[in-house]
């Protein structure tokens, strides 16, 4: 089941236990707004050569859109839809006053130089410079961009606007980007973590953990979490899978996978086969890797009594059928990983305000958000009679609903 036909199923199932009409659901899931734009740019030995560009603007009931913005040569526009959609539920749950937006341009950033990029990016900002903004809709880095295409977004927007850091966040700190932000999803994953196991009394220390995907956010998780006591035992990643019972050396790891460019190879642990890692004998599992990982063909063999859903949509809605009654407990990807986004809107305060926090305000101002988060779904688990998951959804889609209502939008 793709993205967009699961989301769209937990908001109906959503919907359904909250008694929404269907007037309103309608309401709530048709995009406010669908950009599509052309952009022609010079490459560099002068040819000129054309990109589709892209912005879906869901809702905005709650605040200004948010959500990244990706360069890859594959844009399906029904992904992108889903991926929008799940921003508005996910800031939501969060309690952050943005609703969901996603875009990108179809194009294979592998293959352009950086010159060739940055004018992209700003061909890209000339065409949505007025859809985008402050109090608008404000993007942020995904898949294929980073801080220096968000300087380069904020430089030319502010060309017609004047000098507005707060119009995308993920920023270099040097122009007003957050400390903490390259380890929020991470560190955002251990405090989920720690919130749960916290409610059956035990902690992250001697607990035994497998990362399968070692990016920005399964690397950040897997470094924390050995901080707090816990035992890596298994991680993989695009390049092969390693595993050591005793518990991986996740400094040593970090320095091989800056040096190998991949877990691959590591003297500290016995390589294992990628396919394996998900089964392994553990207490907690953490997808960070991608969608659709775990499903009807090895969700039989989890092993893990949690799983934490690191990455975006890992399990699919058949595997959450037999892990439920195996009696797994699955804290959502709606919340679990919503560290990035909640210190992404602490990055537009502070540069709202013209005021920048020290890390430890920003780690614990996180660190409130996600605990309160997680007891909020729960607060609706027990008024539902539902699993994490769709206490999750009920949660942000209720959230939204009611805002929507207030300000006099339902049909």
């Amino acid at each position: 089941m793709n993205a967009l036909a699961a989301t769209s199923r937990n908001f109906r199932q959503a919907s359904r236990l909250l008694g929404l009409d269907s007037k309103l659901q309608k309401c709530l899931l048709i995009p406010f707004r669908e950009i599509k734009v052309e952009c022609t740019t010079p490459k560099d030995d002068g040819t000129l050569v054309t990109y589709v560009g892209f912005r879906v603007q869901h809702d905005n009931a709650r605040g200004p859109m948010k959500g990244g913005i990706r360069y890859h040569p594959e844009v399906e526009p029904d992904e992108v839809n889903a991926l929008a959609q799940l921003m508005t539920w996910k800031t939501a749950v969060a309690n952050i006053p943005y609703g969901g937006a996603k875009g990108g341009i179809g194009c294979n950033p592998g293959d352009l130089s950086i010159s060739e990029l940055e004018r992209l990016t700003r061909v890209f900002t000339q065409k949505i410079h007025d859809l985008i903004g402050i109090h608008t809709d404000v993007p942020a880095p995904d898949m294929g961009t980073n801080a220096q295409t968000m300087a380069w977004i904020l430089d030319e927007y502010s060309k017609f606007h004047g000098y507005s850091p707060a119009v995308v966040t993920g920023k270099p700190i040097d122009l007003g980007g957050s400390l903490g932000r390259d380890a929020a999803t991470g560190r955002g994953v251990l405090f989920a973590t720690e919130a749960l196991l916290n409610e059956y009394g035990k902690s992250i220390a001697g607990q035994r953990f497998v990362v399968q995907g070692f990016g920005n956010v399964g690397s950040w998780a897997a470094q924390l979490i050995s901080e707090q006591g816990g035992k890596v035992i298994a991680v993989s990643d695009i390049t092969g899978a390693i595993k050591n019972s005793q518990g991986i050396d996740i400094p040593n790891l970090l320095k091989h996978v800056k040096e190998s460019h991949g877990v691959k190879g590591f003297s500290g642990a016995d390589s294992i086969d990628p396919n394996s890692v998900l089964v392994e004998d553990c207490d907690i599992l953490i997808p960070a890797a991608l969608g659709g990982v775990i499903n009807r063909d090895n969700a039989k063999d989890i092993k893990a009594k949690f799983i934490i859903e690191a990455a975006n949509h890992p399990t699919d809605p058949e595997a959450d059928e037999i892990l439920a009654k195996k009696g797994v407990v699955i804290l959502p990807d709606i919340y679990a990983n919503s560290g990035g986004v909640t210190v992404s809107y602490f990055e537009w305060v502070q540069n709202i305000q013209g005021f920048m926090w020290d890390e430890e305000k920003v780690n614990t101002e996180l660190k409130t958000y996600m605990t309160r988060g997680l007891k909020d779904v729960k607060e609706m688990c027990n008024t539902h009679n539902c699993d994490l998951r769709m206490g999750a959804f009920t949660l942000g889609v209720n959230r939204v609903a009611r805002a929507t209502v207030l300000r006099g939008w339902e049909a």
